[in-house]
């Protein structure tokens, strides 16, 4: 922990804001990750919700079971029982592998984006399908998980001008993230690659098929294959509970 960090913040009539971080990091976002994870274990009765930012976890209480001044209290007494840059990640968390389509007509920017992080095409699929990143927040659209990090040559900017639209469960990438849509939209990032994930399932019992903290590796399969994948919500993924 540093001096300014964690920064806890008054969010409205019935909420807290506790930062752990101004900018995204590896750290910050497991601490955010892990401070959630404590505060849904301990379950205090006067909190309604909480939820994660890529830094931060927001937390909404009762206003008429307890006043700001005894919840601030609690929550900087929970602070300081740990490190939480160097927490356990909450348990439950899982393991996706998910078939992916990258490049041509599935991921027509590819290319562009594996010359500007300065790698070849092969480089640039063989660099995103081995490294394992985590769902550092949901947010954008409903389900549409911010995964990360990617190796720092990955930092490269958002596009100056949208593309106009990229696909359902269609996968993109800069400044060291990926992000998977669950709808069609348009976006500044580059689109390089194609799952068939259905990531909303406003029908169900748990609507985002990923949370946070969960892990993604993305793994190169052809055209034909993730077209057998059709018919399933998963895509043809698997997931594994991490220990």
């Amino acid at each position: 922990m540093s001096d300014n960090w964690p920064l806890i913040r008054t969010a409205g009539t019935d909420g807290f804001l506790v930062s752990f971080g101004d900018s995204l990091s590896e750290t910050a976002n497991r601490a955010a990750l892990a401070f959630r994870g404590a505060l849904e274990a301990v379950n205090w009765e006067e909190v309604e919700e909480c939820s994660t930012s890529l830094v931060s976890t927001y937390v909404r209480f009762d206003p008429l079971a307890v006043d700001h001044a005894a919840l601030e209290e609690k929550l900087v007494a929970l602070l300081q029982t740990c490190d939480w840059y160097d927490a356990a990640l909450p348990k439950g968390r899982r393991l996706w592998r998910v078939p992916t389509v990258f490049g041509g007509t599935a991921g027509p920017q590819l290319d562009e984006a594996a010359k500007a992080a300065g790698m070849t095409t092969a480089e640039a699929i063989a660099s995103i399908s081995n490294t394992r990143v985590r769902v550092q927040t949901i947010g954008f659209a409903p389900g549409m998980p911010y995964l990360g990090q990617l190796p720092a040559a990955w930092d490269i900017p958002r596009q100056t001008e949208l593309t106009a639209k990229v696909p359902a469960a269609g996968l993109c990438v800069a400044i060291r993230q990926l992000v998977l849509f669950p709808v069609s939209a348009p976006t500044g990032w580059r689109h390089i690659g194609q799952t068939a994930l259905k990531l909303f399932r406003p029908d169900t019992n748990e609507p985002f098929l990923l949370r946070p903290g969960d892990e993604v590796r993305f793994h190169s399969v052809s055209t034909e294959e993730l077209a057998g994948f059709k018919g399933d919500p998963n895509g043809g993924a698997s997931c594994e509970v991490l220990p």
